[in-house]
């Protein structure tokens, strides 16, 4: 994705629309996207476009929106982090575009995009999220929001990234090249802005680690919320990871780290350093 590092910098949640359709070029330029978005897990989301209107769709966090866009997928092994890795890719193209997003899992008429989506047999549809012009100025409840959950700040680098184990913390200055890609994950972002990737580098390769917050497992209509996390935090890794030249090679092999008891492992990236 071109500048992807800066769309994952520059990019923030949208609440409050300025009322206007997307404009046809934009619309499709959308749509085109959505059809084929590839993961790292052979797993792809369907996503779909979705008038607010003609489907009765609301969320009492969001004004101005006329447009909406969710996914379904089918109950799988990793395929809440498929999701987040798609999902997130799709909400950056947008940003790309002057678009604005914001994900939605509870705050929303669920019946209502459920229905809209078609569920099928063992499918769930985990989030969605309207699609728009951001006004010029948030709603108030859009920054008492924003303050609430502290949207804006973001746990030290040293806290999220380690270096052979998890009991040496890395710096950015020691993570040299991994620097960036490592930056890119921790302003990612999460549910309730918990931030539940961890990360090891280790002999070429980055393993990333659920650090599970107690009460945000998610249901069964959601899925695993803070697996979703780490499909966001991988896909931003690996975006700037590939800007920078690193060659990421996605892998699944639990290198046995030793973790807490909270702490799951995930997925792993090797890169050319």
């Amino acid at each position: 994705m071109e500048n992807g590092f800066s769309l994952i910098r520059t990019r923030r949640s949208v609440r409050t629309y300025d009322a206007s359709p997307l404009k046809p070029e934009h619309r499709e330029a959308i749509a085109s996207f959505m059809a084929d978005i590839p993961t790292p897990w052979g797993i792809a989301p369907e996503f779909r476009l979705l008038d607010a209107k003609e489907h009765g769709l609301k969320s009492p966090v969001v004004t101005g929106e006329s447009l909406y866009f969710a996914a379904k997928l089918s109950r799988t092994e990793h395929a809440e982090e498929a999701l987040g890795y798609a999902f997130e890719k799709l909400v950056l193209y947008a940003w790309s575009l002057g678009i604005g997003t914001v994900w939605l899992g509870g705050t929303l008429n669920r019946d209502a995009f459920q229905k809209a989506m078609d569920l099928g047999p063992g499918e769930f549809m985990p989030c969605a999220s309207p699609l728009g012009y951001p006004a010029k100025k948030p709603s108030l409840r859009e920054s008492l929001m924003r303050k609430g959950v502290g949207a804006d700040t973001r746990l030290p680098f040293g806290e999220l990234f380690f270096q052979r184990d998890f009991g040496h913390s890395l710096s950015p200055e020691a993570a040299g090249a991994l620097a960036r890609p490592l930056e890119a994950v921790r302003l990612a972002p999460s549910a309730v802005n918990k931030q539940p990737w961890r990360a090891v580098v280790q002999d070429g390769a980055v393993h990333f680690c659920l650090k599970r917050t107690k009460g945000l497992a998610g249901d069964a209509s959601t899925g695993d919320l803070q697996k979703i996390d780490l499909g966001i935090a991988l896909c931003h890794f690996a975006i700037t990871a590939e800007e920078d030249g690193l060659k990421p090679t996605f892998i699944l092999n639990d290198p046995g780290l030793e973790t807490e008891t909270d702490m799951e492992y995930i997925a792993s990236y090797r890169v050319d350093l």
